[in-house]
């Protein structure tokens, strides 16, 4: 409701405006023009958000409340219990303003490419030198 623009109608007129659809609950045709306009907005908004994550790694240096760290999850992030960090694809500006609430370290990762801008592995494994 929120994202078409409906929350401000007064109850009655968002009412009516329910009701209207109703009678095209039925028409197939009706359906999936509705179908592809839903799709087609959701797939450009998922794109702009989307452009806008970065892969981002935050460090405390004390233990967070829980309540602090179910924000850092509402904020695209999970735990790396091995290397004691908070990682994952994630809007720079919204964790930046999380990381500073706890004095947080907010490092930016930057994916390592090769000459055709695909992502190379940490190394590459290659036969032993010495054997054939």
């Amino acid at each position: 409701m929120d994202k078409a623009g409906l929350l401000d109608l007064e109850q009655q007129a968002l009412y009516g405006a329910l009701l209207s659809l109703a009678k095209d609950v039925h028409d197939e045709k009706q359906i999936t023009a509705w179908a592809a306009a839903g799709k087609k907005t959701l797939d450009r908004e998922a794109k702009a958000a989307a452009a806008t994550r970065q892969l981002l790694t935050v460090t405390f240096a004390a233990a967070l409340p829980t309540e602090f760290s179910t924000r850092l999850r509402g904020a695209r992030l999970r735990w790396n219990k091995f290397l004691q960090h908070w990682e994952g694809m994630a809007d720079y500006e919204a964790v930046a303003a999380l990381a500073a609430e706890h004095d947080g370290e907010l490092r930016r990762i930057a994916p390592q490419a090769g000459s055709d801008g695909e992502d190379v592995p940490d190394r590459v494994r290659g036969p032993k030198p010495g054997r054939s």
